[in-house]
């Protein structure tokens, strides 16, 4: 009996066959006029009944002489429905017959009622609870709101407190079946499209881990919903990832470094000089690409005299590191240097930040542009799956791990702004008093062939 349109519940009911030619309808759709299932299906019994005692007096109607009068007196009735102002249960009014034409009720003034309130919306509690919100990273709102557009791309906004297991659970099988370029290109066809193209192409579909990053954003959203007591239940969360291929990233090799450094850069919206910088800083520092973009000329200083890159929070953006310990300090490698890096500080073209020719994107991420672009260039030149640009970091962890000098392995956490393996109290207090020439020395001990990168000066 319970069909949904949009946000609001609607009662339809099947007229007998034997009827629709006397009563001239097929079926009888009513707005229930609320989004809540429970008071809907209050008002839908409601409705029931009184379509059933409308059915019976119409069967009986059909055997009376004047049989044409009284069926247009009950069509009437079946028009009055669309417009009874319904209450929350049978038992506010009784039995109220429908056979007859209702008479109209006495002017009677009443007192006005208080609005009522309205259902918060999932694009509400979005906006509220995330991007309006002073504590939220930008990382957060842009990975949260994505996730949020797919649902309400696929099944439409909707009140938070109706959204369920069932909603949850077709939100993650859709999410299985969509092609993992999604997003990457230009499209207008929904989401049942792109994932038809792919069963049909054959294409890769999201991984088990895009799904979950999914799933868990609207998980950390419905824990704030229920602790402030908007809804009664987390329905993301004990969902199960391991449909769809796993790619495991991995560093990238010598090979594979010569390669990205011989090809020719594609794209028309991020500056050559801009990525190749990008990337060398990425291979000599193992910084996130979010970290670098993001670099101020004031995050270029000397401490204990030695350059250093300041990895912070950005108060004026809102833009912050990943975790609690992404905020260090990172020595500059000597091949930094020699490729014209400090000088950067002094150039007056790049504004205020050190890197030029980056743009800000609408969510408020910078470089996103060259993330696009350099998963675009890997794919035609050949790259698998399992070399990303975070493979950088990879590849700095591997590489000093793998050194023969004597590396410590808090250094190398320090360095790339991981948590310490071991908790115990004196491994926390010494990650906080490493000294700045240990962080050289290990930053020091990255070394690459010289085929692995372009030649020459910033």
């Amino acid at each position: 009996m319970l069909r949904v349109r949009g946000t609001t519940y609607h009662f339809r009911r099947i007229v007998p066959p034997a009827l629709r030619a006397a009563l001239n309808r097929r079926e009888i759709w009513v707005s229930l006029k609320t989004g809540y299932q429970n008071e809907a299906r209050k008002r839908a019994s409601l409705l029931h009944a009184r379509t059933t005692e409308l059915f019976m007096q119409a069967h009986s109607v059909l055997a009376e002489p004047d049989a044409l009068s009284r069926l247009e007196g009950l069509r009437v009735s079946l028009r009055d429905l669309q417009s009874v102002n319904l209450p929350s249960s049978a038992h506010e009014t009784g039995s109220v017959p429908v056979s007859a034409p209702m008479p109209k009720p006495r002017t009677i003034k009443k007192p006005a009622k208080a609005p009522k309130a309205q259902p918060l919306m999932l694009s509400g509690a979005l906006k509220r609870f995330v991007l309006d919100s002073p504590h939220a990273s930008a990382d957060t709102k842009k990975a949260t709101q994505r996730a949020v557009e797919l649902f309400l791309q696929a099944f439409g906004d909707a009140p938070v407190s109706i959204i369920g297991g069932e909603k949850a659970g077709a939100f993650r099988d859709l999410l299985f079946s969509l092609p993992a370029s999604l997003g990457k290109r230009k499209s207008s066809l929904t989401l049942e499209e792109e994932a038809q193209r792919a069963r049909e192409e054959g294409l890769p579909t999201l991984s088990g881990k895009s799904v979950k990053n999914h799933m868990m954003r609207l998980s950390a959203l419905w824990n704030q919903l229920h602790q402030r007591e908007l809804v009664t239940r987390n329905p993301w969360t004990g969902w199960s990832f391991e449909n769809g291929h796993k790619t495991v990233r991995r560093s990238w090799t010598i090979k594979e470094l010569a390669l990205l450094a011989s090809v020719s850069w594609h794209s028309t919206s991020v500056p050559e000089q801009a990525f190749r910088l990008v990337t060398l800083i990425a291979a000599y520092s193992g910084m996130r690409l979010g970290e670098i973009c993001t670099l101020r000329k004031e995050d270029l200083q000397t401490v204990d005299g030695i350059s250093c890159f300041l990895i912070r929070p950005h108060a004026e953006t809102g833009w912050a590191p990943k975790t609690e310990a992404g905020t260090r300090i990172v020595p500059v490698h000597s091949k930094l240097i020699e490729a014209g890096v400090l000088a950067l500080k002094e150039a007056t073209t790049n504004g205020p930040y050190l890197i030029a020719g980056l743009e800000t994107s609408k969510q408020g991420i910078r470089g996103a542009a060259l993330g696009r672009a350099f998963s675009l260039l890997k794919t035609r030149i050949g790259l698998p799956a399992e070399i990303t640009f975070h493979s950088f970091r990879h590849t700095v962890s591997t590489r000093l791990r793998n050194t023969d000098t004597n590396i410590r392995e808090v250094w190398i956490d320090r360095l790339l702004g991981h948590e310490a393996s071991h908790k115990s109290q004196g491994t926390t207090t010494y990650l906080t008093s490493i000294s700045t020439a240990n962080l050289r020395q290990t930053i020091e001990a990255i070394s690459y062939p010289e085929t692995a990168f372009k030649k020459g000066t910033i």
